[in-house]
């Protein structure tokens, strides 16, 4: 399926020419890769191996909030440079400040894009002024009626240069329900290419890395819900990754191809009852799914090096009928290009 197993680590060189538009490629040939699956680096010490450090959450909240679970979900952070959030049907109000609040000591707001229910964050050292020397955003919506109910679909994103390292962040939320894979499909390539497109230079150097985020709604395909919760209750949810929906279609080559992931060890994140870690007793009985995902890929593989030290969901958290994940991800230049002095 195309998920190529590598010890933490993402940006392997490769001799195809660059594309000049769009984060995902639609390469259904014989070369395609799919999604790597990349081991979770437990053993180097991440703070001085790299450049740059990086924690990255995605969650999709349901519509609920309040500070002890922001604080959760923040955690200690203070050896990372950046911390990234992504939120899915998050409430209008009150989540820039709570988030503000958890974080007042340490770190402040340095970018932020909002489309209704869809939020993306970004928070960086107090001192993070004089290190940034490009910051944009965009996002993008995808069908008609998200806007109705308040809870948008499509993808928000943030460009920024960072310590001479550009990243491109984008929270998403993509459409529901197993059968309606090809519309997800569909959602991500759209996404690609519009976000950023407006007024696109076409010398602008290409970013280091993309980092995706979000609810990304792809499902496990082929199987029941009570055969897929005896084997997570025995803790033996490694054998539905042949069913995972994102794996196939990456593999498949019409999404995130080359992209990488952490290996999936934690649970599926959805669907859970809300205020509990008990999946759906509802008369839907949802089979539960790995639908929160954050993946990466190195776009300049000729200057850069990306090591993945964590990818966890977060399940002492219960406000939501989904799960935070959490990623911390650091980035490393191969090439000596002069830094912004601290």
């Amino acid at each position: 399926m195309g998920n190529q197993p590598a010890k933490g680590f993402c940006g392997l060189k490769t001799r195809t020419r660059r594309k000049p538009m769009g984060f995902i490629h639609h390469q259904a040939s014989p070369s395609h890769v799919g999604i790597r699956t990349v081991d979770v680096n437990r053993v180097s010490n991440s703070s001085t191996a790299s450049d740059l450090c990086i924690s990255i959450v995605t969650w999709n909240m349901n519509g609920q909030v309040n500070f002890e679970d922001l604080a959760e979900m923040v955690g200690d952070i203070c050896e990372f440079d950046l911390l990234v959030i992504g939120l899915q049907e998050a409430p209008r109000k009150k989540v820039a400040k709570l988030l503000k609040a958890a974080l007042v000591d340490t770190h402040i707001l340095i970018g932020k894009v909002i489309m209704q229910s869809l939020q993306l964050y970004l928070f960086g050292p107090k001192n993070a002024g004089s290190l940034i020397r490009e910051l944009k955003v965009d996002k993008q919506s995808v069908g008609g009626c998200g806007g109705i109910i308040g809870r948008k679909k499509g993808a928000v994103a943030i460009w920024i240069n960072y310590k001479s390292i550009r990243m491109v962040f984008i929270s998403c939320h993509l459409s529901a329900h197993a059968r309606r894979v090809e519309e997800r499909n569909s959602e991500c390539r759209h996404i690609s290419h519009s976000l950023f497109s407006r007024n696109r230079n076409p010398y602008a150097r290409p970013a280091h890395v993309t980092v995706w985020m979000g609810d990304l709604n792809y499902r496990l395909q082929g199987i029941d819900t009570y055969p897929a919760r005896t084997l997570i209750k025995k803790d033996l949810h490694k054998q539905l990754l042949g069913k995972d929906q994102l794996l196939q279609e990456a593999g498949r080559g019409q999404i995130f191809n080359g992209y990488c992931e952490g290996t999936l060890t934690f649970r599926p994140t959805y669907k859970y009852n809300a205020g509990s870690s008990i999946y759906d007793t509802s008369y839907k009985v949802r089979v539960p799914a790995w639908t929160d995902r954050i993946l990466f890929k190195v776009e300049d593989t000729d200057n850069m090096e990306a090591v993945l030290y964590s990818y966890d969901s977060m399940d002492k958290i219960t406000g939501s009928d989904h799960k935070p994940v959490k990623a911390r991800l650091c980035l490393r230049l191969r090439q000596t290009f002069p830094l912004p002095v601290s």
